[in-house]
């Protein structure tokens, strides 16, 4: 649906599954209509099988960055979540073997720990990391104004402190030493084509359109809702 209606997509994943719409992709990627993140979280298989075991091993995901950087679709790394001394000093490590994957831009996320998540975690560092939970917890709220979560705009993906203001400072080192940027590239919306009007365009339909119906007031966006599809899953999307 949304390569049909010109719609563009951005997409963050761990799964190599997105391999398989390459077909799709690739296309939209050439208008200037896709992009995608693969999130990497390490590069040592034995800390990945600890921190991600039912996520695709290190090297296949860079592998993925490598495949849709040759399909031409533009592709980068986010390193999330990072964690004080446990995947992150492996900050470097993780951009530079991305941008010799292909991967041409990068984000990172520190580790935030919401409601429940701040008993799963310390219960997570008591199993695998006990020598090392009281620092890494430390440094954690350190960097969230002694809080285990800071929900702040601005701040909660972060942190604030010398200790994130230190991992700031170590990614933009890497970046501009390897070429990378933090900007996302920026994605087309001239070309978006409603469905009814996808569905008719000469060589870019699939099958027959969805019926759609248009809700609307003047002078604001349009919300386009296509109603369910015999057999198929309802959609909807802004315009």
């Amino acid at each position: 649906m949304l390569a049909r209606t010109r719609h563009p997509v951005s997409l963050i994943t761990k799964s190599s599954g997105v391999e398989r719409d390459l077909d799709l992709l690739a296309p939209m990627a050439r208008d200037g209509l896709a992009y995608a993140m693969v999130t990497i979280t390490t590069l040592d298989p034995a800390l990945s099988r600890i921190l991600e075991p039912r996520a695709p091993a290190p090297w296949r995901r860079l592998q993925t960055i490598r495949r849709l950087a040759d399909a031409g679709v533009p592709v980068g790394v986010s390193l999330a979540p990072l964690i004080p001394f446990v995947n992150e000093p492996g900050i470097e490590a993780i951009l530079g073997a991305a941008h010799e994957a292909g991967a041409r831009h990068a984000n990172y996320v520190v580790l935030r720990l919401p409601h429940e998540l701040v008993e799963v975690f310390h219960a997570w560092l008591d199993e695998h990391f006990p020598e090392r939970r009281a620092r890494v917890v430390a440094r954690l709220r350190e960097m969230r104004g002694g809080r285990d979560n800071d929900p702040r705009f601005f701040w909660r993906m972060r942190g604030t402190g010398p200790w994130a203001d230190m991992i700031r400072m170590r990614i933009d080192v890497r970046l501009r030493r390897l070429g990378l940027g933090r900007e996302r590239p920026s994605l087309r919306r001239d070309l978006f084509e409603p469905p009814a009007a996808a569905g008719r365009g000469a060589g870019r339909a699939v099958g027959a359109a969805p019926p759609v119906r248009r809700i609307a007031d003047p002078g604001k966006p349009v919300l386009i809702i296509a109603s369910r599809p015999p057999g198929g899953p309802a959609l909807a999307f802004a315009s």
